[in-house]
């Protein structure tokens, strides 16, 4: 079967995407840019790719006509607190134009439960986009999760932030609310599941794991599965916009999805029914085994994917590849070079750098700009990375963005997205008389701009040279 993937490149879809090719189907993988979408060669060259926007104007006859199914993974909740109901339901009515041209006989489109009658802005706008979903020229089958628990999941990943880092923790009344998480091995298979099952066609179905818990029991959950204890502590006068700020502090997420959570969070998300299950005989696991397979991912080093790597868990949302061109002029640069013996070894330890590994020298300067950049709103160092030694175009970097990664160039190439009074790029280069170059640019925005950069000098003087010897010899 010839399938269309969109959101390939997000949390859902960059695991999906090997499950469809293992069952041997022809996959088209729709992005915005195909630079960013983070598979090895061998993978690539197994399906096809085409670019488009769904936000923008649609350019007929992108999508291959002889398309016969589709998955629509597109989410816009992280990137807007405002206008993002107005932007999924753009992508929806496009995505129906661009269908129209072709054989597409089932979509696919995994949504959140719905069942309450007072939505958050985010569920109700997950209802609106199935509405218009349900206008187009194929039969739709919904697919309604409950919080989703796996390795790399945003809701994984903020629980893991609170329990490890807050044994005790006061919070808002929104833990009590319950929800019914559903394991991301268990999701994979529904969607792979209702795919050309005719039974499903025009089909709504809820689905998620056997336990019902509220978020104070997930969390109590968690910390049990790792062998500690936590406090919590309840109270109702947290308003929405501290506890949003409560999230974004303690947590890897930004403010921007920090606020879209919690206005969720205040609805109970549990299913109605499990008619789903029982059509497809999938027996789903518990919240507390998929906590153990996410550990075993993560302890493996085969996190698949990751919500961090998204675009919008950083402060830009323009197309990153404009930054590419490292700028020439009205710049400010720390150059550093070193001859090395062992260019392949080198090679290997620039890919390793940041994230639990560390950026070779001063590791506790960087956690300080680190923290001084989440104090003044910017994305700090607890994204972290999601592989230990591989780097895609795209990827998140601590407070960096992986522009290029390239290791038969030998170049490495970040893009700054912490707050800044300018732009600054971070490259790593190895040429073919196997020098080293280290380049720290800095494009000013205005006095300020040149202010900041002369006021750490010094440190760049220990930091910058300090890396560069340790990234050459370890």
């Amino acid at each position: 079967m010839k399938i269309l993937l969109t959101g390939a490149n997000g949390y859902i879809g960059m695991r999906l995407l090997p499950l469809l090719l293992e069952k041997g189907h022809e996959v088209v993988c729709a992005v915005r840019d195909a630079e960013r979408l983070s598979v090895d060669s061998e993978m690539r060259s197994r399906i096809e790719i085409v670019e488009i926007d769904f936000l923008q104007e649609v350019e007929r006859g992108k999508i291959p006509k002889d398309i016969e199914a589709a998955y629509f993974l597109i989410h816009s909740m992280r990137s807007s607190t405002k206008e993002f109901d107005e932007m999924e339901a753009t992508t929806a009515r496009n995505f129906n134009k661009y269908l129209a041209d072709t054989n597409t006989k089932q979509v696919v489109y995994l949504s959140g439960i719905s069942n309450e009658e007072n939505l958050s802005k985010h569920l109700w706008s997950r209802k609106n986009v199935e509405d218009i979903l349900a206008k187009g020229s194929y039969r739709l089958t919904v697919l309604k999760a409950g919080i989703i628990v796996g390795s790399g999941s945003s809701s994984f990943e903020i629980i893991r932030d609170l329990c490890e880092k807050l044994p005790f923790m006061i919070t808002p009344r929104w833990v009590l609310t319950k929800t019914q998480p559903i394991a991301i091995r268990d999701v994979m298979a529904f969607l792979t599941g209702v795919l050309g099952n005719e039974k499903t066609y025009g089909g709504s179905f809820d689905i998620a794991g056997p336990d019902v818990l509220s978020y104070k029991e997930m969390m109590q959950q968690y910390a049990k599965a790792r062998d500690f204890k936590n406090w919590i502590v309840t109270v109702p006068v947290m308003t929405p916009k501290l506890s949003s700020y409560w999230l974004y502090f303690v947590t890897s997420t930004s403010y921007k999805l920090a606020m879209n959570l919690v206005d969720s969070m205040k609805v109970e998300v549990v299913a109605k029914d499990a008619r789903l299950q029982h059509l497809l005989r999938i027996e789903t696991h518990t919240y507390a085994e998929a906590i153990d397979m996410a550990f075993k991912k993560i302890e493996q080093n085969q996190v698949v994917s990751s919500w961090k790597d998204s675009m919008v868990s950083g402060r830009f949302q323009q197309d990153l590849g404009k930054h590419i061109q490292v700028p020439k002029y009205g710049i400010l640069k720390d150059e550093q070079k070193l001859k090395v013996a062992d260019p392949d070894q080198v090679l290997r330890n620039i890919w390793k750098i940041g994230g639990d590994h560390g950026w070779y020298y001063g590791n506790w300067l960087w956690k300080i700009r680190g923290l001084l950049d989440k104090l003044f709103g910017g994305v700090g160092l607890r994204r972290g990375r999601t592989h230990p030694d591989k780097l895609y175009p795209g990827d998140a970097l601590d407070f960096w963005r992986v522009l290029l990664a390239d290791k038969e160039e030998k170049r490495l190439l970040l893009f700054a997205e912490m707050r800044l009074p300018g732009e600054a790029w971070l490259e790593f280069r190895i040429d073919d008389a196997n020098i080293l170059h280290q380049t720290a640019t800095f494009r000013p925005r205005g006095l300020r701009g040149r202010l900041y950069w002369y006021s750490i000098v010094p440190f760049h003087y220990f930091i910058f040279g300090g890396m560069i010897r340790n990234i050459a010899n370890a």
